[in-house]
């Protein structure tokens, strides 16, 4: 409170001063009580004026920036001018963090992996994010306060929005392209409306390739069951003779060897899925696993085919020997049953300049048609069913190699001409493929 105290002082100092010069003139002119009021209003009226000086200087720096200090003056306009100048610092601070808390909410929403896209109470766009822009083909600029349904003009979108459905979500195709968008609405303020987006499109293909792969199990699995089930009726209803029996139940030892592989099968690609990558440490010879292969190749084709299996020296990969025996055997194993007899299949290693390695297994079968390779991985695709069948395949083979070469960094490559025959090509790359270096071959001192 020095600044009443102080103004106080100031308006009697004034007044008294005016006063008594007031006195001193009007003794002059014969008039002292008129020459005191005179001079006390002189005197308050000077202070006026200098009041209003710098209230003056202080309202011409309010209008101003306030980037400087504000007047420094004595008394009550000096102490107006630091109060006002401080809160106008600490108003400058609050916006300050709130436009730095603001800031950092937005590049929050910006990072996130979902679309947000903001409507006022008439749904123009307040604002969106680049996935919410991508998402609808909007631009985040151009498209302020722009109604959103002069540009999103999907009818279901439209009136998923006029009906307020808050608590549903809305699948849209994507705008973009093939695939599958997931809309929600929600509420907020004043009217106003928050559209959350998310791009779904690789959830609904594995849902999809989820209720394909169960129905394509049940089927398999029914199939021979079915066989069986009609196989052990007939043995319990009808008389059957010894030659009839023995051949009732090669087919049914067949079936239940068929359900044994594709369960196998199945489980081998579960191992695969729910494991860890396998580590880059331990080495498998290459020579190893094709005489492990060429065993069951020679086996399973009972000299019907001319198998060329040649070696691959000292060739070292990095993995798992039993998932590279399996992918390599699944290779071997097709190329047996699809190719006719008096068919060539040869099996071949070799390292390339890049120090990567390749693992190829060819055949002169009935060749794949071109539309049919992009999909041969995936699991239960069959070019022919009724043949694959025939052949004892189950439809996860190379779905297994896939699984493997992708766990050992490498790919799966695919090469086929109806008629001629096809090739299947396991590429690891140099960091998993080494020399085996032998003790004969180590430098001497």
């Amino acid at each position: 409170m020095n600044w009443l105290a102080s103004r106080l002082f100031l308006v009697l100092f004034a007044v008294a001063l005016g006063g008594v010069l007031g006195i001193w003139v009007g003794d002059l002119f014969h008039t002292p009580l008129l020459g005191s009021a005179l001079g006390a209003a002189i005197g308050v009226g000077v202070l006026e004026i200098v009041d209003s000086v710098r209230s003056h200087r202080l309202i011409q720096w309010l209008k101003g920036s306030q980037l400087e200090s504000a007047p420094r003056d004595a008394g009550l306009w000096g102490e107006l001018g630091y109060r006002i100048e401080r809160l106008v610092r600490n108003r400058d601070k609050a916006l300050a963090h709130e436009s730095l808390q603001l800031g950092q909410f937005l590049s929050a929403i910006e990072a996130s992996p979902n679309g947000v896209l903001m409507l006022d109470a008439q749904e123009h766009i307040v604002w969106c994010n680049k996935v919410a822009a991508d998402h609808f083909a909007l631009d985040p600029v151009r498209d302020r306060l722009q109604r959103i349904t002069n540009l999103v003009r999907f009818p279901a979108f439209v009136a998923h929005l006029q009906a307020g459905r808050d608590d549903e979500t809305l699948l849209l195709s994507d705008p973009r392209g093939p695939g599958t968008l997931a809309v929600i609405l929600r509420s907020y303020g004043e009217g106003m409306r928050l559209v959350l987006s998310q791009d779904v499109t690789e959830r609904e293909r594995a849902e999809v390739m989820r209720r394909d792969f169960v129905a394509n199990v049940s089927h398999e699995i029914r199939t021979p069951l079915t066989v069986l089930a009609g196989f052990i009726e007939t043995m319990d209803s009808l008389p059957l003779t010894e030659v009839e029996r023995k051949h009732v139940l090669q087919l049914m030892n067949t079936q239940a060897q068929r359900m044994q592989t594709l369960v196998g099968d199945l489980l081998t690609l579960a191992q695969l899925e729910g494991s860890p990558r396998p580590a880059a440490d331990r080495w498998v010879s290459v020579d190893s696993l094709l005489k492990h292969v060429a065993a069951e190749a020679q086996a399973l084709s009972a000299g019907r085919h001319e198998l060329v299996i040649k070696q691959a020296g000292h060739a070292q990969v990095a993995g798992l020997e039993t998932e590279l025996l399996s992918a390599v055997a699944n290779l071997v194993n097709n190329a047996v049953r699809y190719t006719p007899a008096g068919g060539h299949i040869e099996v071949d290693w070799q390292q390339h300049p890049d120090g990567s390695g390749e693992l190829s297994v060819s055949d002169t079968g009935p060749g794949i048609a071109r539309e049919h390779l992009p999909r041969l991985t995936e699991r239960f695709y069959r070019v022919d069913s009724s043949r694959s069948r025939e052949t004892g395949g189950t439809g996860l083979g190379l779905s297994i190699v896939k699984h493997v070469v992708q766990r050992h960094g490498g790919e799966l490559d695919i090469q086929s001409t109806p008629g001629r025959g096809s090739r299947f090509r396991l590429i690891f790359p140099a960091a998993r493929v080494r020399q085996q270096v032998t003790e004969s071959e180590l430098p001497t001192h």
